[in-house]
């Protein structure tokens, strides 16, 4: 117990570094979590070389690295296949092909322009507000439109008569 008391803030280090570089691995790019586990790691290996020698030293940062891989690969795996997957964290594609079904459910739907279409703006259809573009160049406020092709988040629409 005396010994984890006296390196408590050296194994803090390695875990909250080890925890940070997993929550890295989920988000998009290389930012704040990311560098903050690459530091919080580096200054626990740099207390282990300082307190205890190289031998410990070189031996803590194979530990390190070690649990740094297996945590960084069973999150990846159970964000893949396992209960990770199934949260709302993790956006599969299920969810995106039922996004393009609720998109291609509008084809052919009428609605109104919500803003000038110069050709890109907003339109309305059934409540629901979409950003869109004009198979025209140009369409003033309150043209009723007709939603003619839908190609992932582009939405064209003409203008109908009446």
């Amino acid at each position: 117990m005396d010994f984890i008391l006296t390196n408590l803030p050296l194994i803090l280090c390695l875990l909250v570094g080890v925890a940070l570089l997993v929550l890295e691995v989920f988000l998009p790019g290389f930012g704040l979590p990311g560098i903050a586990g690459l530091i919080l790691l580096s200054a626990g290996i740099v207390m282990t070389w300082i307190s205890y020698g190289v031998a410990a030293g070189l031996g803590v940062t194979l530990i390190a690295l070690a649990l740094a891989g297996i945590c960084i690969s069973v999150s990846v795996k159970s964000a893949s296949h396992g209960k990770l997957a199934k949260s709302a964290l993790i956006l599969n594609d299920v969810s995106r092909a039922a996004e393009n079904e609720e998109r291609e459910a509008l084809m052919g739907r009428e609605g109104e322009t919500m803003t000038v279409l110069n050709p890109a703006g907003i339109a309305e259809f059934d409540g629901v507000r979409l950003n869109v573009v004009s198979e025209a160049s140009y369409m003033t406020k309150g043209t009723k439109v007709k939603v003619i092709q839908v190609e992932g988040n582009r939405i064209v629409v003409r203008e109908t008569k009446g």
